[in-house]
C-alpha cells in the first residue's frame, strides 16, 4: 500500500511525493514552550474520505527520521471547532464576483455548524487584520457582517496573515482552523515572505486558504526556491506548512465544495503526542508519520522547536508506552 506525502519545509519549498509505507508528512511547525508536543493529523483513504477507525498500532511517529515513543493516541471525531474567518477586502475583491463567492463560502461554513462551534470574522485591506466580529456562536452576526463590508484599497495580505495564529487562540475550542478568503495578491505589506516563515514556524493552527482564482492557475507541485514563489505558491506553502490545504475557485459552487471538504477533514482528526527529553539543542525538528494499510494522504503538522524527542530503542518499548485511542 502507498502513503502519499506532501512536504513543505519552513516555507522554503513546496514538494509532493509518494512512497510505499514510508514516513508520510505534510509539514507544519510549532514552538514548544510547555514541554509537550501534540500532533493532530487527518488520514484520507483512496476515495478521498477521512479514515476514522485507525488504531495506535497503525501509526508510527518519526522525528528527524528516527522512531519516537508516543504516550498519547486519541481520536478527535466530530469535536467542536473554533473557526477564524479572514476576509480580504482589497479592491480586487470587487471584481469578477469574488465577494459573492466569498459570502457563499462563509454561508456554507455557518450552515455546517455543529454544537459547540464558534466563529470570528476578521477583515483586511491595506493594513493588519481588523476584528469585525469577535468569537461568537451567533452565526447571524457573521452573516450580517459579511454583507456589510465593501472592498477597497490595496492588499496587505502578509501583514494580516501574520497576526492570525494569535487571534485564533481566542476561540474556546482546542480544535481550531483559519479560513482565508483572498485572491492572494499582496501589494502593501510590511512583512516579507521570509519573515512569515519564522511566524508560522511557531503556529499550531491549520490555515485553509480559499483562493478566489481560476484553479488552472495553480501549477503542479514542484520544488522551488522560496524567494521565487508566486502568490499562489505562497498560499499553498502556508497551507501545507500548517497542516491545511489550498482550494482555488471563482464560483460559489467551487468554494462551497471546498468548505464541505474542510469540514469533513477537521471533524475526523487524531492526536498523537510525546514529551521531549529536555536534552540536546533547542531547534526545529521535523515530524513524520508512517501509516500501515489504507492511507493515501496524510495531513499532519511539520514539526516542533524544542529539545530531543524520546527516540525508540526497540519497537517493543513503543507498544508499552502508547495509550489506546479514546474519543474526545
Amino acid at each position: 500500500m502507498h502513503v502519499k506525502s506532501v512536504i513543505a519545509g519552513v516555507l522554503l519549498a513546496i514538494a509532493s511525493t509518494a512512497g510505499a509505507q514510508g514516513p508520510a508528512a505534510q509539514t507544519f511547525n510549532e514552538t514548544v514552550s510547555v514541554g509537550y508536543v501534540i500532533v493532530p493529523f487527518t488520514v484520507l483513504g483512496r476515495n478521498g474520505a477521512p479514515i476514522t477507525n485507525l488504531k495506535s498500532r497503525d501509526v508510527r511517529l518519526y522525528v528527524d527520521g528516527l522512531p519516537v515513543r508516543s504516550n498519547m493516541f486519541e481520536e478527535s471525531l466530530d469535536a467542536p471547532v473554533s473557526w477564524t474567518i479572514l476576509l480580504d477586502l482589497s479592491g480586487s475583491m470587487a471584481l469578477a464576483g469574488k465577494m459573492d463567492a466569498a459570502r457563499a463560502a462563509v454561508s456554507t461554513l455557518l450552515n455546517h455548524r455543529k454544537k459547540g462551534d464558534d466563529f470570528s470574522l476578521f477583515t483586511f485591506a491595506e493594513s493588519e487584520a481588523h476584528e469585525a466580529v469577535p468569537f461568537t456562536d451567533d452565526t447571524d452576526a457573521i452573516r450580517r457582517a459579511m454583507f456589510n463590508v465593501n472592498p477597497w484599497g490595496k492588499t496587505a495580505f502578509f501583514d494580516a496573515l501574520a497576526t492570525m495564529p494569535e487571534y485564533s487562540r481566542l476561540g474556546r475550542n482546542p480544535t481550531r482552523a483559519i479560513i482565508l478568503l483572498s485572491d492572494g495578491i499582496d501589494n502593501a505589506s510590511r512583512h516579507t515572505r521570509a519573515s512569515l516563515a519564522g511566524i508560522f514556524e511557531g503556529s499550531s493552527i491549520p490555515i485553509y486558504p480559499l483562493g478566489l482564482r481560476d484553479p488552472a492557475e495553480l501549477k503542479p507541485h514542484q520544488v522551488v526556491p522560496y524567494e521565487e514563489l508566486s502568490d499562489l505558491d505562497l498560499l499553498d506553502a502556508v497551507a501545507n506548512l500548517t497542516g491545511g490545504k489550498l482550494f482555488l475557485g471563482r464560483s460559489a459552487e467551487q468554494l462551497t465544495r471546498a468548505v464541505d471538504t474542510i469540514n469533513q477533514d477537521l471533524r475526523a482528526q487524531y492526536l498523537i503526542g510525546f514529551t521531549p527529553t529536555g536534552k540536546g539543542e533547542v531547534k526545529y525538528r521535523r515530524i513524520a508519520l508512517q501509516l500501515a494499510g489504507r492511507a493515501k494522504v496524510v495531513r499532519v503538522r511539520a514539526g516542533y522547536r524544542g529539545t530531543e524527542p524520546p527516540v525508540l530503542t526497540s519497537s517493543a518499548s513503543r507498544g508499552k508506552n502508547e495509550k489506546k485511542g479514546s474519543q474526545r
